[in-house]
């Protein structure tokens, strides 16, 4: 069995709760708990804290791979060793192999650590960890104060292309057996083999000028949270159209004694579509249902668009589109059942609520905590679009 152990203690001091702190819209835990799991090779993965704060942050990630476990007093004082809560943890849990992972590289993929244990399997291997290669000129200087190279000729100096330059330690990874970290009391030990990362993960979090460094290099890699990557598409939006039952309403069908039907609408809802057409978004119902109310309802949010009784509802996205001279990337849909599947999968962002089909959730880029009816529309424009009006 391979675990990942992750200690993060909750008393740093160069920057308070650094390992809960947001980095690329998630936090910096995250993305260390996120590589471990996605990684087929490891069967668990440990993360090992004394704070109450970083144990509930960590399991509102909801990955099943991961237990949250506590750690000693002593194993998380400033002056422990990271080898006194391996140590602690290898001697109360079983199993074969751990792969220690640091916070505090945030830049360690999946793919990374299935490298290192693809050596780690190698024959006449005992540990694996992970490095850089950089390639920089070092000097030295002697008793006199002289200053020398230590790894090139001065007077035949390399171009870097030619320089192999040497292997740097990124604290991202080790990987070792159970039986050799209690026997050497070391993350490593015996026959060590290196995994080369890429050149970016060179740097780790202590102070807050890494943070500001180490966040930029992360966004220009790709690292950005979905959550992120949903912001950036919503800057793109100029339309936001919504069905109408099931998501403006809680789908149900009311009648009066007298036969009437009647719907229940939310104020909250009311107020983001508000919000929206006060940053002038398109807004509009496409839906199935033929019903004034649905357009007095319509009427009184003062929606540029209204389309009742429609059964092909893509079409009349695309004339939609048309008539402002947008693409549908520009296209913001709600919807909650199986005929609004097309055109959630067509528009530039799609929503679906919490209540809604299976289908229609599965082809959302997003779904909504509220359930339809509930602030489900509220709840995305405070999310999505009123940060990004703003910013504007």
């Amino acid at each position: 069995m391979n675990v990942a152990f992750i200690p993060v203690r909750g008393g740093s001091k160069s920057i308070p709760l650094k390992n809960i702190r947001p980095m690329c819209g998630k936090p910096l835990v995250y993305w260390t708990v996120k590589a471990a799991c996605d990684c087929k090779r490891i069967d668990k993965v440990y993360v090992a804290t004394d704070s109450g704060r970083i144990k509930e942050t960590v399991e509102s990630f909801g990955m099943d791979k991961v237990e949250v476990i506590g750690r000693s007093r002593e194993s998380a004082s400033d002056t422990a060793s990271t080898e006194s809560a391996m140590l602690e943890f290898a001697t109360e849990r079983a199993f074969d192999n751990i792969v220690l992972i640091q916070a505090t590289s945030p830049m360690l993929t999946g793919e990374d650590l299935e490298k290192g244990f693809t050596l780690f399997d190698e024959e006449d291997t005992d540990s694996v960890l992970s490095v850089v290669r950089q390639k920089r000129f070092h000097w030295r200087t002697d008793e006199r104060g002289y200053a020398k190279p230590s790894n090139y000729d001065v007077y035949h100096r390399p171009r870097r292309q030619e320089f192999d330059g040497y292997l740097v330690e990124n604290g991202a990874f080790y990987m070792t057996s159970r039986k050799d970290l209690l026997q050497s009391q070391n993350r490593v030990s015996g026959r060590i083999k290196a995994v080369e990362m890429k050149e970016d993960t060179f740097f780790e979090i202590d102070e807050i000028s890494d943070w500001i460094i180490i966040e930029a290099l992360m966004k220009k890699n790709g690292f950005v949270s979905e959550e992120n990557s949903l912001k950036e598409k919503a800057a793109k939006i100029k339309i936001f159209l919504t069905d109408s039952d099931g998501c403006l309403t809680d789908g149900g069908m009311y009648y009066t004694e007298q036969g009437d039907e009647i719907k229940k609408f939310n104020t909250r809802d009311g107020m983001g579509f508000r919000l929206l057409r006060e940053r002038n978004f398109i807004i509009g119902i496409i839906t199935g249902e033929d019903r004034n109310l649905v357009r007095r309802r319509a009427e009184k949010l003062k929606m540029q668009e209204v389309h009742c009784g429609i059964v092909d509802k893509l079409s009349v996205v695309k004339e939609i589109c048309e008539k402002y001279c947008v693409s549908l990337d520009q296209v913001a849909y709600v919807g909650d059942d199986i005929n609004d599947v097309e055109v959630l999968k067509a528009v530039g962002l799609s929503f679906s609520v919490a209540d809604a089909q299976a289908e229609a959730k599965q082809a959302a880029d997003y779904v909504t905590e509220k359930k339809g009816g509930d602030g489900a529309i509220r709840e995305i424009v405070d999310k999505f679009f009123i940060p990004v009006a703003v910013e504007k």
